[in-house]
């Protein structure tokens, strides 16, 4: 039977739990991830939230601000800014949707598809000798599937939570 946490305890005498067996080399891997992905970005000439924009518009005909923020990891308090700045960089437009002139539709330019072109393959090519190197194609697949099972879990959570206010 597992052991209740309730709250902050000294290192040594923390339960025996698997969950904090995880959550420090979790951290530390998402940490580093982040890091080496974020310096590449950057060589790129973008940063993480313009990127993460760019790739999710890239090969699409544009989408609304709500489904951009819920499609990116760029949180809705940034995503203006971001916005912002790919439009000065001329690589984004928005456009009033047709069909309700109070929806904006944000779309790549063709220079933003160029980028998207040059840079989404470009940073997976980085990326991906990390992944060969230290996992088999069967850990990576694994990997995949309790990370997915552990976000779903989080979000199932979070929307019981939601609705209980």
């Amino acid at each position: 039977m597992p052991t209740s946490f309730s709250g902050p305890a000294e290192p040594d005498t923390l339960p025996d739990e698997p969950c904090i067996a995880v959550l420090r080399p979790l951290v530390e891997a998402y940490l580093a991830f982040n890091r080496e992905s974020d310096r590449h970005i950057e060589r790129l000439g973008l940063t993480s939230g313009q990127f993460d924009v760019i790739v999710t518009l890239g090969d699409t005909p544009g989408m609304c601000c709500r489904e951009l923020s819920e499609k990116t990891l760029v949180t809705k308090g940034t995503l203006t800014g971001v916005l912002d700045r790919l439009t000065k960089k001329g690589l984004i437009v928005g456009e009033s949707d047709p069909g309700d002139r109070r929806i904006r539709i944000i779309r790549l330019t063709g220079k933003g598809q160029e980028t998207y072109r040059r840079v989404f393959p470009e940073h997976l090519s980085y990326l991906k000798p990390f992944f060969d190197r230290f996992l088999t194609r069967e850990e990576t697949e694994t990997l995949r599937r309790l990370l997915i099972k552990l976000r779903d879990g989080f979000r199932t959570f979070e929307e019981t939570s939601n609705k209980k206010t």
